[in-house]
């Protein structure tokens, strides 16, 4: 590794941007480190910043995003100070690291990530640690930041599984596991039961643990460790009633109780219902069922998997319905056309079966991540599937140029970095390009 040059902290906010851009693109090549003892060397060396605020700490398949948000913007509305980590971003890197609700500036992502970066490679020099990935990073960053600010609590999504996670640095007041599905089954294990172990080990000795209603089928690999580490639960089955006024799909009415619970259990009391009901006021959660175009009606979704393209059936489908066509075929009322990419360690088949049948118009392309399916394949895995052969484009610039010239509303989907990519050519602003 090389360090940035030294007088980083003199320069303007757009020097400092691209010099922390150029460091974490740097990391990138150390990938994922399934191990924590680095983390936790790196941690000591920079004064343990994460022990200065409590955390909650939220792992699951499908769902984490949301709930942590939903969990941020409650403990907002009680009047704390909050610090929200999530991943990934859906167009550039500041987006991971929120202040009350804020997304940090550049300026102030730059100084943070660069003395995080600064600090590992000091560590790696006196031989503390040996190398330091991407989101090792960008994590020490976060937690530092939290305790320079000072926030009364730090909301940290798991980046993949748990139990190596770098957010797994943390002693949580709360661990919440929304879920499990299977996904990621080449890092995290091949049956619901091994991705479940990874995950609860987020849970830790004396804590106390959220489990939400997708843990049902592996409930007992929860309670399990529940009972190893002596750890407190609270099973989470059920929306809140009355339901909340909120704008989005009704499975969120689930993650805002399971996010509801997690302060509860924080803070040691109840949440009134006005109060949830005020943090959930005009919130949005960027990339899951966002319009960012109202003419023509132009979605996202960062769905990627099986088990959230079922649930973006069942939103889609209480939202618009369905009508049937001259052809005889049902299929959306209103939103007429998928524009889908999906990455190649997913499972395609799974999406395809679950999103396509509700769409008069089929379009793929893929994104600039490495892992994307090239089009031309999925438009082949797509027609196998549905019948029918969708427009194919190369990329999601010239993806999204059709559907809009098109005019019909579109819903965008299949990967994050889809959804993300599209919503920046949307908006005008410049895409990370996503190497892994």
């Amino acid at each position: 590794m090389t360090t940035p040059d030294n007088d980083w902290r003199a320069a303007s906010d757009d020097e400092r941007y691209a010099r922390a851009l150029a460091a974490l693109h740097e990391v990138l090549q150390f990938g994922i480190e399934a191990s924590l003892e680095g983390m936790f060397a790196l941690m000591e060396f920079i004064g343990n910043p994460e022990r200065a605020y409590p955390s909650i700490q939220i792992a699951g398949t499908n769902g984490k995003t949301s709930t942590a948000r939903f969990t941020a913007a409650i403990l907002k509305a009680c009047g704390y100070q909050t610090g929200l980590y999530t991943s990934p971003e859906l167009i550039e890197y500041p987006e991971r690291i929120e202040l009350d609700g804020q997304v940090i500036s550049h300026g102030l992502f730059a100084s943070v990530v660069l003395e995080a970066y600064d600090a590992a490679q000091e560590a790696i020099a006196k031989g503390l640690i040996g190398s330091i990935t991407e989101f090792e990073v960008l994590t020490a960053a976060a937690l530092s930041l939290y305790a320079q600010r000072p926030v009364d609590f730090a909301v940290l999504e798991v980046g993949l599984g748990g139990r190596w996670d770098a957010t797994s640095v943390v002693t949580p007041v709360v661990a919440v596991v929304t879920g499990i599905g299977l996904d990621h089954i080449n890092i995290l294990g091949d049956t619901v039961e091994k991705i479940a172990a990874e995950k609860a080990a987020i849970i830790k000795p004396g804590g106390q643990a959220i489990l939400g209603p997708g843990t049902a089928e592996t409930r007992q690999v929860f309670l399990d460790r529940c009972a190893e580490v002596g750890a407190t639960y609270q099973i989470i089955e059920t929306p809140s009633q009355p339901a909340f006024d909120y704008l989005g799909p009704s499975y969120q009415q689930t993650n805002i109780a399971v996010a509801r619970a997690a302060v509860e259990t924080a803070l040691g009391h109840p949440v009134e219902h006005e109060t949830v009901q005020r943090a959930l006021n005009d919130l949005v959660i960027p990339g899951r069922f966002e319009t960012i175009r109202a003419e023509p009606l132009l979605m996202i979704d960062a769905s990627h998997n099986p088990q959230s393209a079922i649930y973006l059936r069942q939103a889609l489908l209480e939202r618009y319905g369905l009508q049937t066509n001259a052809r005889g075929e049902e299929r959306l009322n209103t939103l007429h056309t998928l524009l889908l990419g999906i990455l190649a360690d997913k499972d395609a088949k799974g999406i395809i079966e679950a999103l396509t049948p509700l769409f008069s118009q089929l379009v793929v392309t893929q994104s600039t991540s490495d892992r994307a399916i090239e089009a031309s394949e999925l438009a082949s895995l797509v027609e196998a599937i549905d019948g029918r052969r969708p427009a194919v484009y190369a990329d999601v610039e010239a993806a999204f140029a059709a559907v809009t010239a098109s005019g019909q509303p579109t819903m965008a989907t299949g990967s994050i970095t889809i959804a993300g990519e599209v919503k920046a050519a949307c908006t005008g602003r410049p895409q990370r390009q996503h190497l892994a």
